[in-house]
């Protein structure tokens, strides 16, 4: 059996690395890595979809990502914060309420504790339920309302479970009182490459299935024919008996005849959200010893900045540092149609306001947008989902990964569905 994977980014290729079957993994752009990719410049390494880092609750996908970088692989632990009022209050913000003024931390731990919000029916009353009103308004609304780029009352809540966890009662409570506690300890430690960015270990599984991929391959035609899948791209044509999709599901189903209207409407409603990241270097040694920092602030567009250079030490040249903003975008707001220049130096302006940087350190500048960075789980979102789902599974093809299932997964569930998509196609094989 041959199998034609779809997409060369790190759900693709770890398909491919764990597949016993004869296969090709078909990649439109000129390199593989998806989201996944690093640009080295002038000595500085920066991630083009912003800031990416290994973790999971599950240590296998773990495993296997550190297993394929070797010895290009550092451990470092977070310190992760949240730019609130001027002061920076340890992230999770739940855990940091000591950092608060006084009457901030006061209103965030009553309302946690006296809380008599309904049953939520979307997103935003299910942060109002979970957290309470004060960590509510005073964080989590407006930094999510920035991350969605979109008010938070259309959107629905069953992708919190297992992204957003409630903290234990006694954790806030000692958080309020100035007792240490850690949140989201799944990922208080994390994994890194230590030379050339989280493209790194796509280069890294690109080498275990070495001749195997066609890179310059952009799918525009889909066709069953013969009991063989037919692809093809500017003339040149591929076969396959089995088809596995990592591409975003609207190039698929672009490129598949005769789908049904209920389908292509479905499709087209989907929402998303773009990126943009503006990624700075700087003429100074040890700007901060931040992993990430988070903005709640509507004032400034980025949502969170991050420092490569603190990942590890070879994403800069010696004596300078790196950062990295993120901002979540969509053509037709405003943002994502301004000029990459304004972009960076908004970013820049902001940071030099808040006392975060000294903008005349600033020494590199480079914008990057992606199209495809978050999944929106609108009301209508599973509804959708169903009906495009149905159609491809009745059709025979596999979807996987973030795009193409349509899911909010972190690089840990790409990875770890990669792998249980390998071995569902092996156990075609051993029982063929």
């Amino acid at each position: 059996m041959k199998v034609g994977i779809l997409g060369g980014g790190l759900t693709g290729l770890t398909i491919a690395s764990c597949l016993h079957h004869d296969f090709e993994v078909l990649e439109k752009e000129t390199e593989c890595g998806g989201l996944c990719k690093s640009i080295v410049d002038q000595g500085f390494t920066f991630d083009t979809g912003g800031a990416h880092i290994i973790f999971s609750r599950n240590q296998k996908p773990v495993e296997f990502m550190v297993q394929a970088l070797g010895e290009n692989c550092v451990q470092e632990r977070r310190n992760n914060k949240v730019f609130f009022k001027g002061r920076y209050v340890k992230y999770p913000f739940e855990n940091g309420l000591s950092d608060l003024s006084k009457e901030d931390n006061f209103e965030c731990l009553y309302h946690y504790l006296v809380n008599n919000c309904p049953p939520p029916t979307n997103f935003k009353e299910w942060l109002y339920y979970t957290f309470g009103k004060g960590i509510a308004e005073k964080y989590l609304i407006p930094y999510n309302e920035k991350i969605w780029n979109t008010s938070l009352e259309p959107l629905g809540f069953d992708w919190t479970e297992g992204r957003i966890p409630k903290p234990p009662v006694e954790d806030v409570i000692k958080s309020a009182i100035g007792i240490e506690t850690e949140g989201y300890t799944h990922q208080l430690y994390f994994y890194y490459p230590k030379h050339g960015g989280i493209q790194a270990l796509l280069r890294a599984l690109e080498r275990r299935v070495s001749g195997k991929v066609r890179r310059n391959f952009e799918v525009n035609r889909i066709k069953k024919g013969d009991g063989q899948w037919v692809v093809w791209s500017r003339g040149e044509e591929k076969r396959f008996d089995k088809l596995i999709s990592t591409v975003p599901v609207f190039a698929l189903i672009s490129s598949l005849q005769g789908v049904p209207r209920e389908v292509a409407d479905a499709v087209e409603a989907l929402r998303y959200n773009s990126l943009i990241t503006v990624m700075l270097g700087l003429d100074t040694n040890g700007l901060s010893n931040f992993t990430a920092v988070y903005f709640p602030d509507q004032k400034v567009k980025f949502h969170r900045i991050a420092f490569p250079m603190n990942f590890s030490q070879g994403n800069v040249p010696p004596g300078k540092s790196s950062l990295v903003a993120e901002i979540t975008a969509n053509p037709g707001d405003g943002t994502w149609e301004m000029k990459d220049g304004e972009i960076a130096n908004h970013v820049i302006q902001s940071l030099d306001e808040l006392g975060i940087i000294d903008r005349q350190a600033v020494c590199y500048t480079k914008v990057m947008r992606a199209k495809y960075a978050y999944i929106i789980y609108d009301l209508e979102y599973s509804e959708k989902m169903q009906v495009i789902k149905h159609f491809v599974a009745d059709l025979g093809i596999e979807l996987c990964g973030r795009f193409a299932e349509f899911e909010y997964l972190n690089m840990d569930a790409c990875v770890e569905r990669g792998i249980r998509m390998a071995r569902k196609l092996n156990l075609l094989r051993e029982y063929a």
